[in-house]
């Protein structure tokens, strides 16, 4: 259990870099507190031009005026006397890269990581896509103080998210970052009137309890296997929505292939009769795909090199029939 002593309106360095971290960098300039400096990703060429952009959160920190340091190398010397140079009570990461102790032991008030999961469970890089792409109905965010080991510290408050049966991470991504600010706002009061007592997640795990992961994922994750049951690449597809993205690969009765996305499926009450695979089309409202026990409509979807488009759309412009197969 670790205590604090109380600190009023203490001074916060904010690490952050996506979309996730920016409404509890929001958050914590409406509430009044004194944000000091945000520290984020370096810029990140991206599109044709390979054009330089900023993160979201630096972004924000900009547009209000806030320091902004985006070092290579957090051991890096002139980086570290920067912070050092703040003179900062108190760190805040959100959805940011793990950092080394020099920088997490820091601040005299500690350093805590908002976590977008009920930890113990789904410790790493992607709690949100894991939960649904493992079909949980419940998930939660968490607060604790930083130690070496990643997501292991003392928890210092959680909070529960239902998941919705048809929800995708992105839509549940996007809720918990508004009740993610809510719970930051939470900590910091805590932790500034020095009124909490944490929890050692060793007290949480049940010796019967099997913990899962949330590892980062990559493109060879997010292949479909349509041998699969129903409910696993159902869950695969909202859990991968819309970001990296569920691929497969359809194929003409030729043997011409295309690289196709799927963000959005619907389950069916059909039995599964087909080969894995096998499309069933009208060529203008559906596409149906048999998987090992049963089917699933395809609703949104994406060619390579075209836009996210409904299916009825894409079989405006594409000529599919129940000859083609998907693998």
């Amino acid at each position: 259990m670790q205590e604090q002593k109380a600190r009023h309106n203490p001074r916060i360095i904010y690490l952050g870099t996506p979309e996730f971290a920016v409404p509890s960098l929001d958050a914590l300039i409406r509430n009044g507190y004194q944000v000091s400096a945000v520290v984020t990703a370096p810029d990140q060429p991206s599109g044709r031009g390979l054009h330089l952009n900023a993160s979201p959160v630096k972004t924000f920190a900009l547009q209000h005026n806030i320091p902004v340091l985006q070092p290579e190398k957090l051991r890096d010397e002139t980086f570290l006397k920067q912070l050092e140079n703040f003179h900062a009570d108190l760190f805040i990461v959100v959805a940011f890269r793990m950092l080394p102790e020099i920088v997490w032991k820091m601040p005299p008030m500690g350093t805590f990581n908002l976590h977008a999961s009920l930890l113990p469970q789904y410790r790493g890089a992607a709690p949100i896509q894991h939960a649904v792409m493992n079909g949980e109905t419940e998930t939660g965010l968490t607060t604790f103080f930083l130690r070496q080991e990643i997501d292991t510290g003392e928890i210092i408050y959680q909070e529960k998210i239902a998941i919705s049966p048809d929800e995708t991470a992105g839509e549940l991504h996007d809720r918990m970052k508004i009740a993610g600010a809510g719970l930051v706002i939470k900590t910091v009061k805590a932790i500034e009137a020095g009124d909490f007592k944490t929890v050692d997640q060793g007290a949480l795990i049940e010796s019967a309890l099997a913990l899962k992961a949330a590892p980062k994922i990559f493109r060879e994750d997010c292949r479909i296997n349509w041998s699969q049951e129903t409910p696993r690449i159902y869950n695969m597809i909202r859990g991968l929505s819309p970001v990296p993205g569920a691929f497969t690969f359809l194929y003409s009765p030729e043997g011409e292939e295309h690289h196709l996305k799927i963000y959005r499926a619907r389950k069916s009450d059909l039995p599964g009769n087909l080969l894995p695979g096998t499309i069933q089309t009208d060529g203008k409202k559906y596409i149906a795909v048999a998987a090992s026990d049963g089917i699933l409509y395809l609703e949104e979807v994406q060619l390579a090199g075209k836009r996210m488009m409904k299916t009825e759309e894409l079989l405006r412009g594409f000529h599919l029939n129940s000859d083609w197969k998907l693998r």
